[in-house]
């Protein structure tokens, strides 16, 4: 066979290709699958603590929702079901800075990223928002936007050049979670029976403990951060992690008010034990203040649930 005839016989099996693709229904090739409708519950809880006379823990949940409507159409639409994309953040951030400034900071770092989440064109709603560099690019919008406010601040009021925050984030779609930290405020997985801490907590005892060196020479720097919202850096980089959630399992976030005094195998326990979050959180809480709580304590907890219905609900 000749160069030619080569060349003819490639074009036609591109042709052939086209024209199969070209019979597959348009609606097919730009349908997104449906992801399994779920329900979630949540819990929070926060306390000055035994010890402190401020409380510089701030939280936020948060239900994103999306609708359709439809205002006109000649469609029957008795089998039609017009379901709302959801979308639910948690957000954990302890401020540090004295003075009353730590208050500032935790409540300054949150308010800035609602406010830039807000104004974001678009907000990851469904499974398949969930693109590679999609995430990066959204995460990384709002931390700009957290550390632009402080660095505001700070210029406005010098005095305030000490404050900063740790922040921790997790935004939920479905049974898929990602997480945005900055700090040691934690965000822990439960499922199965464990208590799966997701984060790296941003210390000096941390990188110590990395290091190498035993807890008994690290523990007294935990509380000494090497990444937080404040300062005078241009830029801070929170660490994303993505999560798989299963029915049932919940997503905890806490300040190291709580995290310091129970540990991940106690924190499983209680999850175990109580299904409602708002109910877990509330003996989180009473177990840390039990035990002396010498920090403000923050814990907020949220729990996904197959929709009844959906072949997966466990009643």
């Amino acid at each position: 066979m000749n160069s030619s005839d080569e060349r003819l016989r490639d074009t036609d099996e591109h042709a052939r290709a086209a024209q199969e693709q070209s019979t597959v229904p348009r609606a097919s090739r730009f349908l997104i699958p449906e992801p399994e409708p779920v329900v979630v519950r949540y819990g929070a809880a926060t306390h000055v603590g035994q010890v402190r006379t401020r409380n510089e823990d701030h939280f936020a949940v948060v239900r994103r929702k999306r609708s359709r409507e439809i205002l006109a159409t000649n469609v029957p639409l008795q089998d039609v079901e017009m379901a709302d994309d959801e979308a639910y953040v948690l957000i954990v951030a302890d401020g540090v800075g004295g003075e009353g400034f730590g208050d500032l900071a935790s409540q300054l770092a949150i308010r800035a990223g609602w406010e830039s989440a807000s104004r974001a064109a678009s907000w990851l709603m469904r499974r398949d928002d969930l693109r590679e560099g999609e995430i990066e690019r959204q995460v990384a919008t709002v931390a700009r936007a957290i550390q632009q406010a402080f660095l505001t601040h700070s210029r406005d009021n010098p005095r305030l050049a000490g404050m900063a925050t740790t922040w921790t984030c997790a935004y939920i779609i479905g049974y898929d979670a990602i997480v945005a930290h900055v700090g040691d405020s934690r965000a822990y997985h439960c499922h199965d029976g464990r208590a799966l801490q997701i984060t790296r907590d941003h210390t000096l005892a941390e990188e110590m403990r990395q290091s190498g060196l035993p807890p008994d020479q690290s523990r007294k720097f935990r509380s000494v951060l090497t990444r937080a919202f404040g300062g005078e850096a241009e830029e801070v980089v929170p660490d994303i992690y993505e999560l798989q959630l299963a029915d049932g399992d919940a997503v905890l976030l806490c300040s190291d008010g709580l995290s310091n005094l129970l540990s991940d195998v106690e924190l499983a326990q209680w999850a175990q034990v109580h299904g409602d979050p708002q109910v877990l959180c509330d003996e989180l809480l009473r177990q840390a203040l039990d035990r002396g709580a010498p920090d403000n304590v923050t814990v907020v907890v949220a729990r996904v649930f197959a929709q009844p219905g959906s072949g997966h609900y466990r009643g």
